[in-house]
């Protein structure tokens, strides 16, 4: 029997608060003249919060499937795959920054990649980096994208949608996979041993300083080339990738560790059963936060604190909400019904009632 990593969830939820954090911001527009901080902080959350997320996906894969044989593994994978390639599709026709559908094409792809060898995984994840540098010189990353209001009006057509999921979307194969890659790769770590996760916040935090200090150095040596050396997460640039990279491994190594400590701070335990709906409060911040705004006219022509008060009153509310559903049913309504779908041999017919 196994002990569950609860820092996975700290970090999950973590992450998911950032996403909305930055969604809800991009929803209402990023008005000229916000505060300073304001613009530092979504800056700072932009793009590291997703590759936060992919890389725990890929963690969690490994994870998950450490004791299944490959065939059995990879069925698994796909077939989950699939579930959050058609349920983001659908999302796309609400929020085109959608990232399920994203992730749905890296379940597959990790399908075939399980049980490769880790030193595969690392050289595969640098090839993707090092793939997008190619194609950013062969094709134009600016076609399909109306900037003005971040919408993407071929994304419906099939060379657009290709071109989308592929290269220039919000979070492109090519070079995102790699995220979910470094994640596989460190799911064969013992996440679960001290040295370990203080092994992931230093090597994470030097690798995105690293990163950091490269991005300016070589950007005021090389100020034409300066655009091939940004941290922006729009183009997903090598050292932009190596940032997110060891922010994500950074934050990840200091959940575990926090989680582990014989000291956790109390209003962390509201947190963790966030983590563990994510599916479901992704979906919901959507449906029900962004919904709500719209339906009130709160989406267009607002101050920046406005977009930051909705998106914390929406995680209060769901971190509540997620707390008093895991204790009467145990998984979320969306983690519940993936493994119904594609978990086939070991789901249950109804959602678990918790006996207290």
């Amino acid at each position: 029997m196994t002990t569950r990593l609860e820092g996975l969830d700290l970090a999950r939820a973590l992450a998911l608060c950032a996403m909305v954090l930055v969604n809800v911001h991009l929803a209402m527009g990023a008005p000229q003249g916000q505060p300073g901080w304001l613009a530092a902080l979504f800056s700072a959350l932009e793009g590291r919060s997703a590759a936060t997320f992919v890389m725990l996906a890929g963690i969690g894969l490994g994870l998950g499937t450490r004791r299944m044989i490959w065939g059995e593994a990879a069925a698994h994978t796909a077939r989950r795959g699939l579930f959050l390639l058609g349920l983001g599709l659908l999302n796309v026709l609400l929020f085109p920054a959608d990232i399920l559908h994203y992730y749905g094409v890296y379940f597959l792809l990790a399908a075939l990649c399980l049980r490769l060898p880790s030193s595969l995984l690392v050289m595969l994840a640098m090839g993707l980096a090092d793939l997008f540098v190619t194609l950013i010189f062969l094709f134009d990353y600016q076609a399909g994208w109306r900037w003005a209001d971040l919408s993407y009006p071929e994304f419906w057509q099939p060379v657009g949608f290709a071109r989308n999921l592929l290269f220039n979307g919000w979070y492109p194969v090519v070079p995102w996979f790699a995220f979910l890659l470094a994640g596989l790769w460190l799911s064969r770590q013992p996440l679960g041993e001290r040295r370990t996760q203080w092994r992931m916040v230093l090597g994470g935090s030097l690798a995105a300083l690293l990163a950091k200090g490269s991005s300016q150095t070589l950007s005021a040596l090389f100020p034409a080339w300066a655009s091939l050396f940004a941290l922006a997460p729009l183009p997903p640039l090598p050292l932009y990738l190596l940032f997110a990279g060891g922010a994500a491994c950074a934050l990840i190594g200091l959940c575990l560790l926090l989680m582990g400590s014989a000291w956790r701070p109390p209003a962390l335990a509201l947190l963790l059963p966030m983590g563990r709906q994510s599916l479901t409060l992704y979906m919901a911040h959507i449906l029900l936060g962004m919904g709500a705004l719209e339906a009130l006219g709160g989406l267009q022509g607002k101050a920046p604190w406005q977009g930051l008060l909705a998106a914390l009153l929406y995680l209060l509310a769901a971190a509540l909400f997620a707390r008093q559903w895991e204790r009467r049913f145990g998984r979320g309504p969306l983690e519940w019904l993936m493994r119904r779908l594609c978990d086939r041999r070991t789901a249950s017919p109804l959602p678990h009632r918790r006996e207290d």
